[in-house]
């Protein structure tokens, strides 16, 4: 049976940052990058046979008793060992439906003990022996000519062939 909504029953991402920068003050209505040509590629061997990365959009794990006065993490890229996979990171300063859902299980955003059983059952080849953090930052040019490449240096350091992006 055909079902008709008035409106739609999700929250727009883009209409909400969109309203955000307006109330902010911005006079340019924020523009989403697009690609036409968009750098991903077919995967050259099977699944069972790649090392898989991970990256995320949270913050590098805090070292005990070192978080800002503010309760803010430093923002910055960072690779960190999977092994032992960390038990928290820092997301206090990342914003989603708090009420909803929390980040006190770290695989709730950032699968790393699952995809270490995926590699231990064969389904993928290995894990890269490092995650990637990267900051949730809205410049087009600081991603495509910072963090992309610094990410993409590591993911081929750690001979990545598939990346898995988490984003908080």
């Amino acid at each position: 049976m055909e079902h008709l909504q008035t409106h739609r029953s999700f929250v727009s991402y883009i209409d909400r940052t969109r309203e955000y920068y307006a109330a902010q003050g911005y006079q340019k209505a924020y523009a989403w990058p697009r690609y036409d040509d968009v750098p991903f590629a077919a995967l050259r061997k099977r699944l069972s046979e790649c090392r898989v990365g991970l990256v995320t959009t949270a913050g590098k794990p805090q070292a005990e008793g070192k978080t800002d006065p503010l309760g803010l993490a430093a923002r910055e890229l960072y690779a960190e060992p999977v092994n032992p996979p960390p038990t928290r990171l820092f997301t206090d300063d990342l914003g989603w439906d708090k009420e909803a859902t929390h980040t006190e299980d770290i695989d709730s955003f950032l699968p790393i003990n699952r995809v270490a059983e995926y590699a231990a059952d064969g389904r993928i080849g290995s894990v890269a022996p490092r995650f990637y953090g990267v900051p949730t930052n809205y410049s087009k040019s600081t991603t495509l000519q910072r963090y992309a490449p610094q990410i993409l240096e590591w993911c081929r350091d750690d001979g990545v062939d598939a990346v898995l992006l988490s984003a908080l």
